[in-house]
């Protein structure tokens, strides 16, 4: 399956031109044979090329953009080893454009549920019991993949990593804490998704304001935070756009960055170096 864009303004479409041929056809002004106007009257004429649709294609695919998702409920044995997991409630997922480095999307089956926006989803108790419970365990894969990937390096997880009796080990660093498991609070895509992605946002996926505001102000809105109260100022759209245009602020220090991305992708690099030797 070809790559799908990686969020809806990447969507282009660029309709061809006309055939610059178009013309070879036509007789040539040159020819002394005379003209017979009935013959041109009746002859058939050509149709002019179609005209392009540029208004209804982006559109178009923009609609295939944001249903994407439903491709993997439907057909999780198409995706090989993008599928983590698949049960009876829920598929879960590599995300295509990771944020981070583990970010899993965990996205529920229920027909009745996944295509409503996370605050209507989860007024129903029974089914935000449900998600909740298969986040949870999706949350310990994605630590566990957290501590393969960079365990190595943690002088807290050394004990755990050099103990020669493996029944007995230290429990090691908790990359548990590590993982934050939560819900765009108006996603992009159409299907319900959960995140479930490490704090770290070290990733080349980061390219502007949007892709770490999303995670990194109230807009990212933790699970077990649903159902909202009705009067959550976290419901609210001024409030959540407001979030996105927020200034940049380092995850783990707090440092402010302004509008400066380039600075705060660097300022991330060097972060991350030091976070994975905690």
């Amino acid at each position: 399956m070809a790559e799908q864009a990686e969020d809806i303004d990447d969507i282009v479409d660029h309709p061809t031109g006309a055939n610059s041929s178009e013309h070879d056809d036509e007789p040539s002004s040159a020819s002394s044979k005379p003209k017979n106007a009935f013959a041109e009257l009746m002859a058939p004429k050509r149709k002019a090329p179609a005209s392009p649709e540029p208004e209804k294609r982006p559109k178009d695919k923009a609609a295939r953009w944001r249903g994407a998702l439903v491709q993997y409920i439907n057909n999780p044995s198409s995706f090989g080893s993008q599928i983590l997991r698949v049960t009876p409630n829920t598929v879960l997922i590599k995300d295509s454009f990771p944020k981070a480095t583990v970010h899993l999307l965990l996205l529920p089956r229920s027909e009745k549920h996944y295509l409503l926006r996370p605050n209507e989803a989860f007024a129903d108790p029974a089914f935000l019991a449900i998600v909740r419970e298969e986040a949870a365990s999706a949350a310990k894969l994605a630590a566990a993949e957290l501590e393969r990937l960079l365990g190595s390096f943690s002088v807290s997880n050394k004990p755990r990593l050099e103990a020669t009796d493996y029944a007995n080990r230290p429990p090691g660093r908790d990359y548990l804490k590590e993982i934050k498991v939560g819900m765009h609070a108006h996603p992009s895509m159409d299907h319900l998704h959960v995140h479930i992605i490490s704090k770290d946002m070290h990733s080349p996926k980061v390219k502007h304001k949007k892709h770490y505001n999303s995670f990194n102000t109230e807009f990212f809105i933790p699970l077990v935070d649903y159902p909202l109260a009705d009067d959550d100022v976290r419901r609210d759209v001024g409030f959540q756009n407001g979030n996105l245009s927020e200034d940049f602020k380092c995850w783990r220090c707090g440092k402010d960055f302004g509008n400066k991305f380039t600075q705060l992708k660097k300022h991330l690099e060097e972060e991350f170096e030091e976070w994975k030797k905690e």
